[in-house]
């Protein structure tokens, strides 16, 4: 079987797409570093307990909709337990699960630093594109997470 390479452009465009995944997070990590000292990884762990009911969600699910691996969460919410932002319960409707709930002094963080994150993302992603571009680069990312991910089960909800 002969291996089909990619073409000139697919590899222009999967050199920049290599590029952007690895610069643009390098900078939201400064940015939180500098106004919180956290991680990307973790703000997106404080971002989705934030924007949860009574702001905590199942362990399993916080891992899927943070887009990390079980351990991983696991370390992050340890990190952010011992910072006092994230606190973990039993699930009380069956007791076997376990909880990440933000605790208010992880709701002050969210509040302080979200402002400068959207700025972050905005300047580091949008402030490059038109709205057109913009508008293309998600219908072109929605395609490939619809191919990645058919039944929408790894992916972060939509926030509505």
């Amino acid at each position: 079987m002969v291996p089909q390479w990619l073409d000139e452009q697919e590899q222009r465009t999967w050199r920049a797409w290599l590029a952007v995944t690895e610069l643009l997070p390098r900078a939201l990590d400064a940015q939180l570093q500098r106004d919180a000292g956290l991680t990307h990884p973790a703000y997106v762990v404080l971002a989705m307990l934030s924007e949860a009911p009574d702001r905590s969600r199942r362990m399993s699910d916080l891992a899927r909709v943070a887009n990390q691996s079980q351990s991983r969460l696991s370390h992050t919410v340890a990190r952010l337990e011992e910072r006092g932002w994230v606190r973990r319960e039993r699930a009380t409707e069956d007791r076997r699960g376990n909880l990440a709930v933000l605790t208010d002094a992880g709701q002050e963080v969210v509040s302080r630093v979200a402002p400068g994150h959207v700025a972050a993302v905005k300047e580091g992603l949008f402030a490059a594109l038109t709205p057109e571009q913009t508008q293309l680069l998600e219908v072109a990312l929605t395609a490939v997470l619809e191919r990645l991910d058919p039944d929408a089960t790894l992916r972060v909800p939509e926030a509505g």
